[in-house]
């Protein structure tokens, strides 16, 4: 069958539409329609019934017992954050248990509550609460980790040991040292929500943990953490619902923009605070001396040393171990005074 309208065909057709909606058309005209018609259909609907191959149709897997509630760009944000508190919680560890401590981010994602706890093996659960946000969540640490902190703690190497429980003594270090990294989640949480993370329970069983229903969705975290030479994992979890009043601020382009502005602002506010209430050591050199070991050793009360500066010399002001200023002795009061004569310079 040839698929070019004869010109019969094309004036008939050109007639029926001059005719207007109410008549006809003839049936040279529908059988033009049904042949463009068919031209018209997509490759895969020509020649019957037949249909496509599933791999001529471009599809995306959805699984509506995990619906995606975080987008991409939502998620990088959150890894990003969670890479930054990776970093600050290494620094502040290691300050803390006096040895190297790295922690390391090592996946995020998205996942039923249930299939994150059926994940977890013997841990222990903190569960900590995150105003302004609503809802808990939980810092889970496996007990080899776990150990080998306090181990640290009370003065050991860092050893490790077989148990699943923890002693009153043990639970008291263990809240110290998650509460040292709550300034790490703080710091990190700042460009988007200013966090006040509190400890609100602990366990050592994941069944007396229910901070979400089991088909809810929650964020969870996957950290590597080495103790000196202990190796050992760490996980956040945090519910959407937790998540989701603050989840418009999640977009990279915002949390960039807003931390642009803090460095600009915040920052420098606060470099400005810490120098202004900053101590100084400041003291007034009145000469110095030299003198032989052997003259040192033989020193008593009520020796006199003869120092190089003349009495109608100025003496120096030194700021920390710089001298800055110079000036003269006086009295102010009944204590001592000096008074600045003139600046050092190239100080």
């Amino acid at each position: 069958m040839s698929n070019i309208l004869s010109q019969d065909e094309i004036e008939a057709l050109l007639n029926s539409l001059g005719d207007g909606p109410d008549q006809a058309a003839s049936p040279a005209p529908a059988e033009a329609s049904g042949k463009q018609k068919e031209q018209n259909k997509p490759s895969w609907m020509k020649g019957g019934d037949k249909k496509p191959a599933r791999s001529d149709i471009p599809f995306e897997v959805y699984d509506f017992r995990r619906p995606d509630k975080f987008s991409r760009d939502q998620l990088r944000t959150l890894q990003m954050l969670h890479e930054t508190f990776a970093r600050l919680a290494g620094s502040s560890l290691s300050a803390y248990l006096r040895t190297p401590v790295t922690v390391e981010l090592i996946s995020l994602e998205q996942v039923p509550y249930e299939e994150y706890m059926r994940s977890i093996g013997g841990s222990v659960f903190t569960i900590i609460s995150m105003p302004p946000l609503t809802g808990q969540a939980v810092i889970e640490i496996e007990f080899g980790l776990t150990f080998s902190i306090i181990d640290r703690l009370l003065g050991g190497p860092g050893h490790s040991i077989s148990r699943m429980s923890l002693s009153d003594i043990e639970r008291p270090l263990v809240r110290a040292t998650l509460e040292q990294m709550f300034g790490s989640l703080k710091s990190a949480w700042e460009g988007v929500v200013i966090l006040n993370p509190g400890i609100e329970g602990m366990e050592t069983s994941a069944q007396f943990v229910q901070i979400a229903p089991p088909s809810d969705i929650v964020i969870t975290m996957l950290f590597e953490v080495k103790v000196g030479e202990q190796r050992g994992a760490m996980s956040i979890c945090v519910p959407y619902l937790t998540l989701k009043p603050i989840t418009p601020k999640l977009s990279a382009q915002r949390w960039f923009v807003s931390a642009n502005k803090k460095q600009g602002n915040g920052v420098r506010k606060n470099i400005s605070h810490q120098v202004r209430h900053a101590e100084v050591p400041c003291t007034v050199e009145l000469g110095k001396a030299h003198i032989s070991t052997q003259d040192f050793l033989k020193l008593a009360v009520g020796d006199v040393l003869r120092l190089e500066t003349r009495s109608d010399d100025d003496i120096k002001f030194l700021i920390g171990p710089t001298p800055k200023f110079s000036g003269r002795i006086g009295l102010s009061g009944s204590k001592m005074g000096f008074t600045i004569t003139d600046t050092i310079k190239g100080n």
